[in-house]
């Protein structure tokens, strides 16, 4: 597990590296995220066939981290408060971009499901 964890947590400072360095505008975990991704396809880690049987060590570590999912709240909370002012000056865009956001994710993630789905049957 602890292994996972590391390899989790080295993407995300690969991905910070980049971003910085290459001074983007996306997130350094999301490029992290992208790059472990492309990682375990090239290295066929990852099985995207849905079965009772995933004993995989990412899978698992991912789901020991779920238990703590709360405490990655507290710093976008303390984000939130510390720009408060921002957040009233584009009150409308960001609630644009949350509701579309969310739209677009239910929508790709209930297309992908079917598509999963199709395939496994």
């Amino acid at each position: 597990m602890l292994n996972s964890i590391f390899l989790i947590f080295l993407f995300q400072l690969l991905g910070e590296l980049i971003q910085k360095i290459l001074e983007l505008s996306i997130p350094g975990p999301v490029i992290g995220l992208v790059l472990l991704l492309i990682t375990l396809l090239l290295f066929k880690k990852l099985d995207f066939k849905f079965s009772e049987t995933i004993n995989l060590n990412l899978f698992k570590s991912a789901e020991n981290l779920l238990h703590y999912l709360p405490l990655l709240f507290v710093p976008v909370g303390v984000g939130v408060v510390m720009h408060l002012s921002f957040l009233e000056e584009s009150l409308v865009e960001v609630i644009l971009v949350l509701v579309i956001g969310t739209l677009l994710t239910l929508a790709l993630t209930g297309f992908l499901m079917e598509k999963l789905l199709k395939d496994q049957k």
